[in-house]
């Protein structure tokens, strides 16, 4: 193919574009650290935060602690030297969240906020995408 057979391309410019991968709040890293600690385990621990199918909502939010990080996870480090691991699927639809602790007179326990959900449950447990199928009516156990 010569110079003059070539097809014309357009170039143009492209602003890379870099999302925070997910917020831990310092009362949410507080409360992981303490849990950590009640637990006995050591500071090689972190806590995995990870999106499953299930819940009324059609994916439904996990976490629990670990001291095995992957190759492709996300590794966030948030305050008082407490880590947060997603892996890379969960890491889609996580992308943004904020993980906070509330606690309450109603009780206590870890809040995701996600920006990526459309919809999710009374409970905040379980949750919808764009595109995402899911239970319509009813709620989970939880909420009711």
């Amino acid at each position: 193919m010569t110079t003059a057979e070539r097809p014309e391309v357009e170039i143009q410019d492209v602003t890379p574009v870099t999302v925070k991968p997910i917020t831990v709040t310092d009362f949410a890293a507080s409360k992981i650290k303490e849990l950590i600690s009640q637990r006995g385990l050591g500071e090689d621990h972190a806590l995995r935060v990870f999106v499953a199918g299930g819940g009324c909502s059609g994916m439904q939010y996990g976490m629990a602690f670990e001291n095995d990080i992957q190759e492709f996870d996300t590794v966030v480090n948030a305050a008082d030297g407490v880590k947060v691991v997603i892996d890379a699927t969960s890491m889609m639809y996580l992308e943004g969240a904020i993980v906070d602790f509330v606690d309450s007179l109603m009780g206590g326990g870890f809040r995701i906020e996600n920006p990526n959900a459309t919809s999710s449950c009374g409970c905040g447990h379980s949750f919808r995408t764009e595109g995402s199928e899911g239970a319509t009516d009813g709620g989970c156990s939880s909420c009711g």
